[in-house]
């Protein structure tokens, strides 16, 4: 797309880097360019000082004016803007262009691109790649949704290199048909997510899926065996369907927990793909830690191991978690509802005999689903409902004993205490920091 000269308005700034760098890239190439966020301008300060040397055509903050977008020859939409946005209804209207951070860099990227989606486990999937090939002496660009935008990288980027890109369903969905889709596609898996924004499983599972159904001719693909959903999608005929590496090919996988293993697995098919040497992959495996908030332990206080996976959002990556851990646990849960089913989260948190203190916007919800399963399983559960974090690690360590886990694993978004969950994971660590002489029986 040409920018010069052309009016452009990024619909969305936010506080990630995305909204930054694809300002910043678009003003560079001579573009006039409106920058428009709900948000006041107190709360963007980090990314509007960000801009502070860039020559912004117009700010417009605290709302949107329409008069942005019937005049616009572009729009540039954050990935949490839904495409049925009467505003962006109104730019496409008067002919404007619409697109995204994402779809500008894969236009412009000279190297290739493996794309990484899934609902639970891309980032440290796609970390552990790009890894694979650092090992190897490649040159390797990591990016997308892990939180860096690659725009302002793409000058040093050479034909040779290799960009692992992270992609959610919403940067997936916003693709536009005719937009440049990855080389190659790794799919940790598809179960319910973001069901508040997409509105269906169906509709969320075919964003996630257009990963593999635009891959180009003499595309590669390696798709979770183990999850129903991505096991069924067919591969395009002039693209390769890739097998994972067996699980013993794994083994030296230096983080615990059956979903990690089968997330290096198929890492490990992929870079081998790419001509990766097996020594150069078996070596990055032996030395992979945990992503921060990941399944991230903090030490032990009284003799209670505290691990934090704050990143946890959905059920299904709370029941890995808790498959990962050793001994009894004790489980913080809840936040944000994303109008996810609870049902079997429930029925299988007690069968397992977690104890869960409930907390959020979630956590009625959640003591319902518990409640519910006692009733079917005949055995009530111990979990308690309350209003914040600090409450349910405190009713955790009152009730836990030495040896025990307790696990932040909140199988739901942050974002109704917290910025993100990086700052849930901070607050948590914070509040282990400051725990007191442990509780006597």
């Amino acid at each position: 797309m040409e920018v010069a000269g052309r009016r452009i308005t990024v619909m969305g700034l936010g506080r990630h880097g995305g909204g930054v760098a694809v300002a910043r890239w678009l003003a560079g190439r001579g573009a006039r360019v409106t920058v428009t966020d709900l948000a006041e301008r107190d709360a963007l300060a980090e990314s509007i000082a960000a801009l502070a040397d860039v020559p912004i055509a117009r700010w417009r903050l605290g709302g949107h004016d329409e008069a942005d977008f019937s005049t616009a020859d572009a729009v540039v939409a954050n990935p949490a803007v839904r495409a049925d946005h009467p505003l962006l209804a109104v730019a496409r209207a008067h002919g404007a262009v619409l697109t995204s951070e994402i779809e500008l860099f894969l236009a412009e990227c000279p190297g290739d691109v493996i794309g990484v989606t899934g609902s639970n486990g891309k980032s440290s999937t796609a970390t552990l790649l790009a890894s694979m090939f650092q090992v190897a002496g490649r040159r390797v660009w990591l990016g997308g949704n892990i939180g860096q935008s690659l725009l302002s990288t793409l000058e040093a980027m050479r034909p040779a290199d290799v960009v692992v890109l992270e992609l959610s369903s919403f940067q997936l969905a916003q693709l536009s048909p005719t937009a440049r889709f990855p080389r190659a596609a790794l799919v940790t898996g598809c179960t319910p997510n973001h069901l508040d924004w997409h509105g269906t499983l169906p509709a969320y599972a075919a964003a996630k899926r257009r990963l593999v159904e635009h891959l180009p001719a003499g595309g590669l693909a390696v798709l979770n065996p183990r999850d129903p959903e991505v096991a069924s999608w067919p591969v395009p005929a002039h693209a390769r369907r890739l097998e994972p590496w067996p699980p013993e090919r794994v083994a030296g996988l230096s983080v615990p927990g059956e979903h990690q293993r089968a997330n290096a697995a198929l890492a490990a098919a992929m870079a081998e793909a790419f001509n990766v040497p097996a020594a150069a992959i078996e070596t990055a495996l032996a030395a992979f830690r945990p992503l921060a908030h990941r399944q991230q332990s903090l030490g032990k206080v009284g003799g209670r191991t505290f691990i934090d996976d704050s990143k946890s959002t959905t059920p299904e990556a709370t029941l890995a978690a808790l498959a990962a851990c050793p001994g009894p646990v004790w489980l913080l849960a809840g936040g944000q509802d994303k109008r996810l089913p609870l049902e079997s989260f429930g029925r299988e948190l007690a069968r397992r005999g977690v104890g869960v203190a409930c907390y959020g916007a979630l956590g009625p919800a959640l003591g319902v689903a518990l409640e519910q399963a006692a009733e079917e399983l005949g055995s009530r559960p111990s979990y308690v409902v309350v209003e914040r974090l600090e409450q349910a690690l405190t009713w955790c360590w009152i009730r836990s004993r030495p040896g025990d886990t307790i696990l932040l694993s909140p199988a739901a978004a942050s974002l109704d205490q917290f910025r993100d969950f990086y700052h849930r994971g901070r607050v948590f660590r914070d509040l282990v920091a400051r725990l007191g002489e442990p509780p006597t029986a």
